[in-house]
């Protein structure tokens, strides 16, 4: 790696902020650039550093986090730095709206160490992360709410029959190596895929594919509607 991957750490904690920078910065190839303490001092920081992963609390004073990943995420000037949400709330609502607000990865604060750098560099290279109770909670929001007035929204239409099948597997939660065993195909065609979702839909990484699969009304928590599978 030519250059380290610049962290932002958002938390109110002093405490917890500087054992975040202690832990990241020993950790090879990665780099602390700013500490933030509310929302609006992350919005503000994120704009002067242009970090490549903020690292957000949820609960802070002024401004949470939710709302400063929807002003981080959704500035033309860091559009393209990524937010890890961080927390202790390991509940539904943070989780679906961090994801809409364009979080890239949520963990909880009793994550371990070495998943907690791990999942920075993830996001860092432009996946989503999602830890697995977060994803079984995730899947629970939408078994909740009513299903789609409209299924497959026209935002799929320009989407391939083979297309709507990886996106039906990536809300899954397979990952391109489990996708390409189970489409018989490489990983490298899978990328591709994955690649022409993204543009396709607008969407910043697998995270926000995940919840445009379900909210189309393509995938529901018990029943998929992949569509023909076409070599394409």
């Amino acid at each position: 790696m030519n250059s380290p991957i610049r962290v932002l750490v958002v938390d109110d904690q002093a405490l917890l902020r500087g054992s975040f920078r202690v832990l990241i910065e020993t950790a090879p190839h990665l780099q602390v650039v700013g500490e933030a303490g509310t929302g609006i001092q992350a919005v503000d920081l994120a704009h002067r550093e242009q970090p490549d992963v903020v690292l957000m609390d949820v609960r802070m004073p002024e401004m949470d986090g939710i709302e400063a990943t929807h002003l981080i995420c959704g500035s033309p000037q860091t559009k393209d730095v990524r937010v890890l949400i961080l927390t202790t709330f390991d509940l539904d609502k943070y989780v679906y709206a961090a994801l809409r607000a364009g979080a890239s990865g949520f963990l909880l604060k009793d994550t371990p160490a070495p998943d907690l750098l791990s999942a920075i560099r993830v996001i860092a290279a432009g996946e989503s992360l999602l830890a697995p109770t977060v994803t079984r909670r995730l899947i629970s929001e939408f078994t909740r709410r009513p299903g789609p007035a409209n299924p497959i929204v026209p935002a799929l239409a320009g989407v391939t029959g083979r297309e709507r099948e990886v996106l039906t597997l990536i809300a899954r939660g397979l990952s391109n190596t489990e996708l390409a065993a189970h489409l018989q195909v490489t990983q490298a065609t899978v990328k591709s895929h994955v690649g022409s979702l993204l543009a396709k839909l607008a969407a910043r990484d697998r995270a926000q594919l995940v919840i445009i699969a379900y909210e189309s009304g393509l995938v529901t928590p018990h029943i998929t509607h992949p569509g023909p599978s076409s070599p394409g």
